[in-house]
């Protein structure tokens, strides 16, 4: 597509959206007034009513908007190495695996049982199913953000909240945009909270409360807005009891369906160690900047008319300023700032951007929108472009496996990428997908708190367990120079040792390990 074609089709859709809105309005539903605030837009500006239902049409430019920018998440069959995690998770839940007690993560249960679900229904060949509920997600995103906005200030305002909202959620890394993982399906559930909040449901702002932390614990910031609203409102002890009921019964069923110490411990109490700032403080500081400079880059559209009804209006948009501000504080827990943690910025920006430019004179939303366009398309070529070395090297280590076991055999990776497995279509040997539940190494923290110290609590009797009584096959090192590797921890180069496992091939980097049973006639070291 040319440039002149992109910006022609920007252009086009900041026209379709620029149409005369509601009378201007702060959040709490009150015209702007003040003085030296640009006059707002007033019924006599409307254009007559379109012929044409709103939501369909909203509905049906959101759906496509969804469809286009999640393009290149069907180029690839994984994008991160959470989608490797939760298909491989998927594969042991389908074979009999109990979740926290022989399945682990740090995660809620909702996501792993939706690609359960998904594998059930559709085969565990693919990802593309679960792509296609990703947009769904961001779609249903969209369309709860356009009802809130229209309903505090108009047509026009829900329709620029709908597109603002899908177009800022592609605006970091593919990597971390495109993936179909815990982000992305946490969305809808935060934007449902908020407008059940907004219409005083507290029942179902409740559930939507309890579904965004049971698919990822951040998700629960969603609550201080929610109870921000709830103070505004009436008859706050009744609606604090239907809230609360509507989010601890879901979370409490979740416990019991699996294990309650298992679920508490995984969700909760066992991350202490991974969530320390110690030990990769400057590697830490330039991925935050890196990822706040990304979005800020995607918002740049909305980023100056809110710094601008900022310096000469009182908007009254205590909840979303809530939302943003507990949003924000939810990215920085754990202090790891990777990509996709900022998508749950995405919906309260684009609810104050539409909010700023309703008090703003109609040129600002024109060219608010084409920015946004403009950067969304930057981001949507990155992704389709965007070289993937990490799946790549993935895929030969897959291969290799496949070459070297039978179907059904065990094999352990040793690594933090857990899609090997699921590529290679052989079971983990271990409940521990990643090194990095093993040794406290999350793809980022590189300095001193990597060790066999730093594991979740009590994983290494657990580990050489597994190890001891069902060897696997085959060991992978996958460290390839980072500190986990098997001459730097010594609790695994002793299990290799005892187990008379021998090294029989590098590919990639990536070194393999026999044991004495399974080596047969392979004695030779091999290179690929």
């Amino acid at each position: 597509m040319s440039r002149f074609g992109v910006d022609c089709g920007a252009v086009s859709l900041a026209r379709m959206l620029v149409e005369p809105a509601a009378t201007s309005r702060s959040v709490s539903g009150r015209p702007v007034t003040r003085p030296g605030v640009p006059r707002p837009r007033t019924a006599s500006d409307r254009a007559p009513a379109p012929a044409a239902p709103y939501w369909p049409r909203l509905l049906a430019l959101l759906a496509v908007l969804a469809c286009v920018t999640r393009i290149p998440s069907f180029l690839w069959p994984v994008w991160n190495p959470d989608e490797g995690f939760l298909a491989t998770q998927a594969r042991m839940l389908a074979d009999g695996g109990q979740l926290y007690e022989t399945v682990v993560d740090r995660k809620p249960p909702l996501v792993p049982w939706l690609y359960r679900g998904a594998f059930a229904l559709f085969g565990d060949d693919s990802l593309v199913p679960l792509k296609i509920l990703a947009v769904a997600a961001v779609f249903a995103t969209a369309a709860l953000l356009a009802a809130l906005a229209r309903r505090r200030w108009g047509d026009g305002a829900g329709r620029t909240a709908g597109v603002l909202c899908v177009l800022l959620s592609i605006g970091l890394n593919p990597e971390d945009t495109q993936a179909a993982t815990f982000e992305v399906f946490m969305l809808p559930c935060t934007a449902a909270a908020m407008w059940c909040a907004d219409r005083r449901r507290w029942g179902g702002a409740g559930l939507a409360v309890a579904a965004a932390f049971l698919t990822k614990q951040t998700g629960a910031a969603v609550l201080l807005p929610v109870l921000w609203l709830l103070w505004q409102s009436d008859r706050q002890r009744a609606a604090l009891l239907r809230l609360a009921a509507g989010a601890l019964t879901p979370v409490l069923t979740a416990a019991l369906v699996t294990t309650p110490t298992g679920f508490l411990f995984w969700t909760v109490t066992g991350s202490g160690a991974y969530a320390s700032f110690t030990g990769s403080e400057l590697h830490v500081l330039f991925r935050a900047l890196g990822n706040t400079a990304l979005l800020a880059v995607a918002s740049a559209g909305i980023l100056q008319p809110v710094a601008r009804v900022l310096r000469i209006a009182r908007t009254g948009a205590t909840d979303l300023w809530l939302w943003l501000g507990s949003s924000a504080a939810a990215v920085c827990l754990g202090f790891h700032f990777f990509g996709h943690y900022y998508l749950q910025l995405v919906p309260a920006l684009a609810l104050l951007g539409t909010a700023a430019l309703q008090i703003l004179p109609r040129d600002w939303l024109a060219t608010a929108l084409l920015t946004t366009a403009c950067t969304c398309a930057f981001f949507l070529l990155w992704g389709l472009i965007a070289p993937r070395p990490e799946l790549a090297h993935a895929a030969r280590v897959a291969a290799a496996v496949q070459s070297r076991t039978p179907p059904g055999e065990r094999v352990l990776v040793w690594g933090i990428h857990p899609e090997t497995y699921w590529l290679a279509d052989r079971p983990p040997a271990s409940r521990f997908l990643t090194a990095g539940l093993l040794t406290n190494y999350s793809g980022g923290r590189n300095g001193p708190q990597v060790g066999e110290k730093y594991a979740v609590r009590g994983a290494w009797d657990t580990f050489q367990g597994e190890m001891t009584g069902r060897p696997p096959a085959l060991v992978i090192d996958d460290a390839r120079g980072k500190p986990f590797g098997v001459e730097r921890i010594t609790g695994l180069r002793k299990l290799l040792e005892r187990g008379g496992y021998q090294r029989v091939a590098v590919v990639g980097g990536a070194v393999f390990y026999e044991s004495e049973s399974a080596r047969g006639e392979r004695t030779s070291p091999v290179t690929e």
